[in-house]
């Protein structure tokens, strides 16, 4: 059993739910826990992050964090730091798991030290995804890097000194942040030039508001483009609050307009800078009745939804769950300039598609779009592919909420990389799951 009283591996068994009734609130923010974690270690005295995230991609952080010297412990939901400044212990092998971020903002710091090889135990999923783009930044710094094709096993060595570099924000804005952490490091700071189409402005945003909360000056253009950092800086180590996470929140609130109900979720900032906070304006334009009071956001669920056309990229790790709302919308939802959405934990683009046309939907998909007609039914009484995907065991399970019988998600406790309290959470608004121990990812 894990830690949260469940089997390692495990399916799930979701049952239809005649209403969701309650109150929850948010996890912490996985994005923010990645970030506010990472400069707490670059701080050279001791930082508490307050109401940290327990998901499996902070515990990879912090597993690698450690690794590298920095002292960590949790004090019941926070987390305490005490950080190694900008000097990682060198000749350290670090494995982010199946990390995505954790891995890239990882590799950038590690131009700080010697011989720091990262590996990864999800060779299938991680070590599929593309950091060539981040590679051959660190290289025009002055970085030595080996690697096979881009991909993990990558070795990185230092030092370099800094200054001005170009780094592809065409794939994935983590690039970018990963240099933006490193940069303050430098002897000669960053001058940091973004080219092609910059993917997920709001990431981005939020590693310049985590570099400013740790007391770093950086100036960046209105469109992203430049970011300046001078060099010669060090992280200030201090106290920070880990604000409510929008993408996971997403799922419990396209749930919650999909089926009768009330369901309210607390926690949820309303100034915030995570892209996934328009959800609420995709739900409220789909038709459901969405309201906000301070930080909570509540749901009177059951009322009909409509089809919607958006541009998704500054959503990404929304699509999901809202495509679980979509699904029960009148007319076709289309979710354009999504690309990246085929570089994550599965393509979930090409596999949601394939999902949910074995669930009864009419599906299509483009290059970067994809488009879902709405139905009034779902069919159940089958196995449903988690593909190893959180995101996808979340838009599988409001599925299964309203499915006309149970519907099974193979490998459903790849939940835990975000989202740790995702069932019981929707279980204490009423819905009702069985797991079963499983063997196979």
């Amino acid at each position: 059993m894990s830690g949260d009283g469940l089997p390692e591996r495990f399916d799930v068994i979701v049952h239809p739910a005649r209403e969701l009734r309650g109150e929850v609130r948010a996890q912490p923010s996985k994005n923010y826990t990645t970030r506010y974690l990472l400069a707490a270690a670059l701080a050279g005295g001791e930082t508490r992050v307050v109401g940290a995230a327990t998901s499996e991609d902070a515990g990879a952080l912090l597993a690698c964090l450690r690794d590298w010297g920095a002292g960590v412990g949790r004090v019941g939901e926070d987390v305490v730091v005490r950080g190694f400044g900008a000097h990682p212990r060198p000749g350290v092998t670090l494995n982010p798991g199946n990390a995505g971020a954790v891995a890239r903002f990882l590799m950038g710091v590690a131009a700080l030290t010697t011989g720091t090889t990262f590996v990864t135990d999800h060779p299938d999923s991680l070590g599929r995804r593309p950091q060539g783009d981040l590679l051959a930044a660190l290289e025009r710094l002055g970085a030595r890097v080996t690697s096979v094709g881009g991909r993990l096993p990558v070795t990185i060595s230092g030092p370099v000194r800094g200054g001005a570099v170009e780094v592809s924000a065409e794939r994935s804005s983590q690039y970018a942040s990963a240099l933006m952490f490193l940069g303050p490091l430098l002897p000669e700071g960053l001058d940091l030039h973004l080219t092609g189409e910059i993917k997920s402005h709001a990431p981005l945003r939020q590693t310049l508001d985590t570099l400013a909360a740790f007391g770093i000056q950086a100036t960046a253009s209105g469109d992203l483009r430049r970011v300046s950092i001078p060099g010669g800086q060090a992280y200030r180590a201090g106290r920070v609050l880990v604000p409510g996470d929008y993408p996971g929140s997403a799922a419990l609130l396209a749930a919650a307009a999909a089926l009768p109900g009330e369901v309210t979720v607390t926690n949820l900032r309303e100034h915030d800078l995570q892209g996934e906070r328009e959800a609420l304006d995709v739900l409220r334009e789909m038709g459901a009745d969405l309201t906000r009071e301070g930080d909570r956001v509540t749901v009177r669920g059951g009322r009909p939804l409509r089809a919607v056309t958006r541009d998704g990229d500054g959503f990404t790790d929304a699509v999901q769950a809202l495509t679980a709302a979509a699904a029960f919308a009148d007319g076709t939802t289309t979710w354009e300039n999504v690309a990246t959405l085929r570089l994550k934990e599965c393509d979930r683009i090409s596999d949601t598609r394939r999902e949910l046309e074995r669930l009864g939907l009419t599906v299509s998909e483009t290059a970067d779009s994809l488009s879902v007609t709405g139905t009034g039914r779902i069919a159940g009484s089958l196995t449903a592919d988690g593909h190893g995907d959180h995101r996808m065991i979340m838009l599988l399970t409001v599925l299964g909420l309203k499915a006309d019988a149970p519907i099974r998600i193979s490998g459903a406790h790849h939940i835990r990389k975000s989202y740790p309290a995702f069932f019981r959470h929707l279980e204490e608004l009423g819905a009702r799951f069985e797991y079963v121990e499983a063997t196979r990812n």
